[in-house]
């Protein structure tokens, strides 16, 4: 046919890549010659060939034999970098383009939209016979040259008797293609225009295109192109380690914790992390963390053939330009919010009707300036990082900055009193706006002309943050508070919050340091009874928490303190409870004191004690008369009377469970609660010390300090016997006390040295060594000797059948350790220590059986105890098996099972096994038999 038509070698060849489907352009990229050239071949053959069009020329070349279709290669843009991470996305947006006309992967400058498009492409390329076909539309400002552009990329020319767009819809009018149209944003009306007449005449054509907005085309299916992933395997954080790589620094180790914050700090922009990435080698990863307080000027670099992928600033300024001069207003004076905001919210601190604004919303959001979700709230807002920060510099071009942050401070004010505390929903409506309430304060704090409004909105602050459990910042706030004040009455009430604050948060010297600071300003503001009140706390606070203080305040500098109050404390009722109580702490011997007190001192202290409770109790304040009544349980314990140290401490659980969540009462009832969890672990009530155990190791207001709400709990657990919830709160506990920086403190030492206990009665050496190790972290005090140390190395002896070294271990007289034997281990020291010496065949076993049953008279364990080691002198079966059931009805599984055991009872090496335990070595009992 072709020899017919007198048709030329090159003409044979022309005709040969139409049959294959190719352009114009590709067929002079495969012959070496001009597009032009081929445009003269292609019209000399329609001639020739008689065909009315260029697809009835394609149709005149013979499908060759046994051969497959050649299909053209894409035509798509060469890649520089490698693409990184994009799985689902790229899965997503094929899955959009097999089934949909037209689709339109939408997102802000920088997000990765172009280079998801091609690869998407390239991935479906051999699905479209006719080929892909990538179009830049960046050097496109004219409308009316779209299709110019479009018909270049396909090499055609403008076809007699058509425009432009007439001349491409021909030539794809059969055509099974993929067009790619990239950044379509600034000739959006244009393009959408284009779509329409190209779709709807070209039904096998595909188009992707990629734009900070919608098309807005009957066709179209839009996917939001979202920022890299932060969490899991973060493509975020590949992409950083791979484009740091090749900016010539691998990272080695790689520091995946810091790489991902600085990425979340980048809103996983790809742009964004691939500048930062490539300032590794010169910054490092310090230098960029503290560079990212200024982003726009640390993120550039970028793409020297692209101007608009230099910097983030580039990418930003090309977005920006595309706005009317109302949107590019409302977009910098957003740009004060740090959280999502709703259109309500904009519109009192923007300005406008609230219709407008929100009309001005919408459209920010179609150019991908702002993220909008939906909250239960409504439909709400939020602009990237990096787009704040912009938008923030254009507002201080224009001169606004000053009144947009104070009409922002202004909703934050209200937004701060009218959120309450209470109801199921407050935390969520707290945390939308608790960043927007830091922001105004961080802005306002500078301003001396704004003081009072700093001040108050730092207050507010520090209440919500409280009760929300950020109890660190609140402490921080109700001190920045204190000090924005200009009343210095008003700033001594703001440190005492503050000083309750820190009570919660176990941190001794804190409250010392407030309290003395509000003494200063009470004085300041006239007030004497209210400074000898704080000065008495202060003096109060150095004994009843010691155990929380770094630097512990002399009994001499407390003294001081304390004489410093008596004379401005007049009558004043609430004063004199103060120093009263105060008094009880201070003017004791128990105050650093080594040795036991006299005769004489115990009821004076009682006194004392008592005294500050009815003072106290008299002011009408249930906070007050909490703390004194804690002083009355040091001053029972101290007397020996473990029973009445246990009715006071729940005497102050009823008190404080009542009243309003407040700092003062969430800490006196934290200490409460720690309290009532030890006494009644003294007094043998297992069941209370877990229930009050439990309670603290719950209190929302410890989160900050885990190792401090757990630290009761492990000891009643671990002296019942419920390993499995040992094991389980020592987890938290040491997680805690690890994040904490591993404080030496020696309340924690009780609850170390019991979970070393159980980990020894689960013959687990090695995680019993790991704890003793915790154990030497911690400062040793006489108690870890003569008290718990005492008691728990006892149990774990006598489990092991080592009767003699328990014996051993507790060998000193109760009466020469008193101080460290009573409270809560007086009479489990006193209960074992019998035991040891029934067992270990002491010749005074019978006698410290007769005492021990006086002192532990009451306890329902140690009294089980005794009563177990006298059957087990006496040989009495029956009251050997009786106490078994006293154990379990006192909740402590562990020595009723040890009973059993004591007494040949098969249950009881079952029950051992229940609880996770080894088996026991069971004691020669020829050494009761010798004792009697």
């Amino acid at each position: 046919m072709a020899a017919e038509a007198e048709i030329s070698p090159r003409e044979v060849e022309v005709l040969e890549l139409v049959g294959a489907h190719l352009s114009n352009a590709e067929i002079a990229a495969r012959l070496c010659i001009s597009v032009r050239t081929v445009e003269s071949h292609v019209s000399s053959l329609l001639r020739k060939l008689e065909a009315p069009d260029r697809r009835a020329l394609a149709r005149r070349v013979p499908e060759p034999v046994d051969a497959a279709p050649a299909r053209p290669a894409p035509v798509l843009p060469a890649t520089l970098t490698s693409f990184v991470g994009r799985v689902n996305e790229c899965a997503e947006l094929i899955e959009l383009v097999t089934a949909c006309r037209q689709v339109t992967a939408v997102g802000p400058g920088g997000v990765g939209k172009t280079r998801l498009a091609s690869v998407v492409a390239a991935e479906v390329a051999g699905a479209y016979s006719d080929g892909v076909w990538f179009v830049d539309l960046v050097p496109v400002t004219d409308a009316s040259m779209i299709a110019t552009a479009v018909a270049g990329a396909l090499g055609l020319g403008e076809q007699p008797g058509r425009d432009m767009t007439g001349s491409v819809v021909a030539a794809l009018a059969d055509r099974h293609a993929l067009l790619v149209l990239d950044n379509c944003e600034q000739v959006v009306d244009g393009v959408a225009l284009f779509l329409e007449r190209l779709l709807a005449a070209c039904p096998r054509v595909t188009v992707l295109a990629t734009s900070r907005s919608r098309l807005m085309v009957p066709f179209e299916r839009v996917y939001p192109v979202p920022p890299l992933s932060l969490t899991g395997e973060s493509d975020a954080v590949a992409l950083f380690l791979e484009r740091a790589v090749s900016a010539g620094r691998p990272l080695d180790p790689a520091p995946h914790a810091q790489i991902a914050g600085i990425c979340e700090r980048l809103d996983g922009m790809a742009l964004a992390i691939e500048l930062a990435a490539a300032r590794y080698p010169t910054l490092g990863m310090d230098g960029i963390t503290a560079a990212l307080s200024h982003p726009l000027r640390m993120l550039t670099g970028g793409s020297r053939a692209d101007e608009r992928h230099r910097s983030v600033r580039a990418a930003l300024d090309w977005s920006h330009a595309l706005l009317e001069p109302a949107d590019q207003a409302l977009l910098r004076r957003v740009s004060v919010f740090v959280a999502p905001f709703t259109a309500a919210a904009a519109a009192q601190v923007a300005g406008g009707q609230e219709g407008i604004v929100a009309d001005g919303l919408a459209r920010l959001a179609e150019q991908s300036l702002l993220v909008v979700t939906a909250s239960p709230g409504g439909t709400e807002y939020r602009a990237l990082e990096t787009i704040r920060q912009y938008g923030t510099e254009r507002l201080d071009e224009a001169g606004e900055l000053a009144d947009a942050r104070s009409r922002h401070l202004r909703w934050c004010l209200a937004k701060a009193a009218g959120l309450g505390v209470s109801g199921p929903d407050w935390r969520a409506r707290f945390d939308l706006v608790a960043d927007d309430l830091r922001a105004a304060l961080a802005w306002v704090a500078d301003r001396p002309e704004r003081r009072g409004d700093a001040c108050e909105l730092a207050r507010r602050l520090a209440e919500l943050t409280f009760v929300r459990n950020l109890t660190g910042e609140s402490q921080r706030r109700y001190e920045q508070a204190a000090a924005l004040a200009t009343d210095p009455a008003a700033c001594a009430s703001l440190l005492r919050r503050a000083a309750a604050v820190a009570g919660c948060r176990s941190i001794g010297d804190d409250m010392y340091r407030l309290r003395r600071a509000a003494a200063d300003a009470a004085r300041a503001s006239g007030d004497g009874a209210g400074a000898a009140a704080d000065l008495a706390s202060a003096a109060t606070i150095a004994f009843r928490f010691s155990t929380m203080f770094v630097r512990i305040p002399s009994r001499e500098e407390a003294l001081a303190l304390l004489t410093e109050a008596r004379e401005p404390a007049g009558d004043d009722p609430v004063a004199r409870a103060a120093v009263a109580l105060a008094e009880a702490a201070v003017l004791t011997d128990a105050f650093g004191a080594a040795q036991g007190p006299s005769d004489n001192q115990v009821p004076e202290t009682v006194a004392r004690a008592e005294h500050a409770v009815e003072l106290a109790r008299r002011t009408g304040d249930p906070l007050a008369e909490s703390a004194a009544l804690d002083a009355l349980t040091g001053a029972q314990s101290w007397a020996g009377d473990t029973f009445a140290t246990a009715a006071t401490a729940r005497r102050r659980i009823t008190l404080l469970s009542s009243l309003p969540v407040s700092p003062a009462a969430t800490h006196e009832l934290i200490d409460a609660l720690a309290i009532a969890t030890e006494a009644a672990l003294g007094a043998g009530d297992i069941p209370a010390a877990r229930r009050w155990g439990r309670r603290l190791a719950g209190h929302p207001s410890l989160a900050e300090v885990g190792h401090r709400a757990t630290c009761r709990l492990l000891m009643v657990d671990a002296l019942a016997g419920h390993a499995d919830e040992v094991l389980t709160g020592s987890v938290r506990f040491l997680d805690a006390w690890r994040r904490a920086g591993s404080p030496s403190r020696t309340l924690l030492r009780p609850a170390v040295a019991a979970v070393a206990m159980i980990h020894g009665l689960r013959d687990d050496g090695d995680a019993r060594r790991d704890w003793l190790g915790v154990l030497d972290e911690l400062e040793t005090p006489p108690e870890h000797t003569y008290g718990y140390g005492a008691v728990f190395d006892a149990i774990l002896l006598l489990h092991r059948g080592q009767a003699a070294e328990a014996l051993e271990r507790t060998a000193p007289e109760p009466r020469q350790v008193w101080k460290w034997v009573t409270w809560i281990w007086h009479h489990w020291y006193v209960a074992l220590r019998a035991e040891a010496a029934v067992l270990a065949g002491s010749p005074d076993a019978r006698d410290r059986l007769a005492e021990a049953r006086t002192v532990v008279a009451g306890n329902p364990v140690a009294a089980a105890l005794v009563e177990r080691a006298q059957a087990l002198l006496d040989h009495d079966q029956e009251r050997l098996l009786a106490t078994a059931d006293a154990f379990d009805t006192a909740g402590c599984p562990y020595q009723s099972a040890r009973t059993r055991l004591l007494a040949g009872a098969s249950r009881g090496a079952a029950d051992l096994a229940g609880l996770g335990l080894a088996p026991m070595v069971l004691p020669d009992l020829r050494g009761a038999s010798a004792a009697t």
